[in-house]
Formats: structure tokens, C-alpha cells, sequence
């Protein structure tokens, strides 16, 4: 081979290498180019995640959206948006006002012990009953913390109750004994009343309401969703200065079964205190 033959052979093979690593040096730059790139994207996704996290946070709860929403009030109801439930015989002289939040344990174990006693009073014409329903144990009433916080039960609850009234007050006091009942009432740390399914399985027990399609829709599309807020307004203000659940007032004035102001909880502290009442 010829010294020059064998320059050229150098020269060449020095120009393949240099091309060589001109590539190699434009791969790096594109790959870093795209981590850059990448990194940049993760970064604003992160943040775009957070940004979507805090409006989340802060977004009103389907509840809250109906604090302002125009009321659907059932029948059988008077008064601003349907909020005066009053059921009996008119010729009942007294009104015997039962505030009860539909989750509350107290105003289960009331209804499984007193609630037959009421339901003949009422067949007697002894009294009528005015239902005051609070949501509060959802955690919405008194300022007590952001609606629907510690959950959705009772406001659902009363919902459904609202549907039942809708078909008749028989179907409405039937329905709350059921909601009530020991087979039914879930523990308070329990939100099982948030689930329609577990309302309209409830309700198949009660004659008027099972296969009721009327029925049924109006629990399952929330027909009386903001009725049962305005509900709970009308409890969380009344006048008898009433927080808590079960309580009981006739004229204005609340009924207790002893010095320390709890409500009567047998049939025999019921019937005296109430007894007394409508003497009065």
C-alpha cells in the first residue's frame, strides 16, 4: 500500500469517528432535552393534580348546593316550604310536637318502646303530632361542623320520609317505625341511611310503599332532597329552644321526665308528663 493510499485510509477513518461522535453528542443533547421536557411536564401535572385536589376540597358537597335550591314540599305539609307537618284528628285540642333526627339512637330506642303508645293516641284523637326533623348527627346543624361531614344518612332519610308523606301521613308514620325499628335503625357511627337501595329496602315492609313507582323515584332522583334541608333549618331555629333529639313540647313548653330534663323514654314517663301537659 502506497504512504498515500494509506493517508487517506487514516484521514477517512478519522472523519468517520468525528461524524461518529457529532451524532453520539446530538443524541445526549435530545435526550436531555427530553428529560428537561419531561420533568417540566411532571412538575406542572403535579401541580395541576393539587390545583384539582384543592378545588375539589372546596367544591360545595351535593348538599350544600341545595341549601339555596327552590323546595319540592310533599303533600299533606303547610307552612314556608312544607315544613309544618302536623298529623291526626282535628278534633284533637292539643298539638304534641316530637323533634327526632332520623340517625339518632335515642329516637330509635323511643319509637321501638313509646312509638305504639302514640300511634294510638293518635286513633283516639288524644293528640296530634307536629314532626320536627333535624339532621344535626350528619353534622350540619348548631355550626357543628361542614355539611354533610360526618355524613349523609339523615338528610337522605328524611328525604325518603318527605316521598313517603307525599303518598300519605299512614305511609309516613308507618315508614319512620320502620326507620326506627331494631331490624332496620343502623348503629349512629353506621351511614347506611345515605343509601337508596337500603331506604327502598326498608319501605318494602310498609304496605303503601312497596311497588310504589311514585314512591321510588322520588327517593331515587332526591324529588324531596332540599325539603328535608329546609326541615332541618326549621329545627335547627325553633323557638322551644330544643338541640337535641328525641324532645318532646306541647304549648310551647318542652316535656322531661326529671329534674336533670331528660325526655320520657317509657310508656309510664310518657304518659304522665303528656297527661299532665294537656291538663294544663
Amino acid at each position: 500500500m502506497s504512504k498515500r493510499n494509506s493517508q487517506a485510509a487514516k484521514t477517512a477513518a478519522r472523519e468517520r469517528l468525528r461524524q461518529e461522535r457529532e451524532r453520539q453528542a446530538k443524541r445526549e443533547k435530545v435526550r436531555r432535552q427530553l428529560v428537561v421536557a419531561a420533568s417540566v411536564v411532571g412538575v406542572l401535572a403535579a401541580a395541576g393534580g393539587i390545583g384539582y385536589a384543592v378545588v375539589q376540597a372546596n367544591k360545595p358537597s351535593y348538599w350544600e348546593g341545595l341549601e339555596d335550591a327552590k323546595v319540592t314540599a310533599p303533600a299533606h305539609t303547610t307552612g314556608k316550604d312544607g315544613t309544618t307537618v302536623v298529623i291526626g284528628k282535628d278534633s284533637a285540642k292539643k298539638t304534641l310536637k316530637i323533634y327526632e333526627d332520623p340517625r339518632c339512637p335515642v329516637c330509635a330506642q323511643f319509637e321501638q318502646t313509646v312509638g305504639p303508645t302514640v300511634e294510638k293516641d293518635l286513633d283516639k284523637g288524644k293528640y296530634k303530632i307536629q314532626f320536627v326533623g333535624g339532621t344535626f348527627l350528619d353534622g350540619d346543624a348548631l355550626g357543628k361542623g361542614k355539611l354533610g361531614s360526618n355524613g349523609e344518612g339523615s338528610k337522605n332519610a328524611m328525604s325518603a320520609m318527605g316521598a313517603a308523606l307525599n303518598v300519605s301521613p299512614e305511609a309516613f308514620l308507618e315508614y319512620k317505625a320502620a326507620l326506627y325499628s331494631a331490624k332496620f335503625h343502623p348503629l349512629e357511627t353506621e351511614d347506611k341511611f345515605k343509601s337508596d337501595d337500603y331506604l327502598l329496602e326498608v319501605a318494602d315492609t310498609v304496605p303503601a310503599l312497596k311497588n310504589n313507582a311514585k314512591f321510588r323515584n322520588a327517593v331515587t332522583k332526591g324529588t324531596y332532597d332540599a325539603w328535608a334541608l329546609a326541615m332541618s333549618k326549621s329545627f335547627d331555629t325553633n323557638k322551644e329552644g330544643v338541640t337535641g333529639t328525641p324532645s318532646f313540647v306541647i304549648d310551647g313548653k318542652k316535656l322531661t321526665a326529671d329534674s336533670q330534663g331528660n325526655p320520657p323514654m317509657s310508656v309510664a314517663d310518657f304518659n304522665r308528663v303528656v297527661d299532665a301537659a294537656l291538663k294544663a
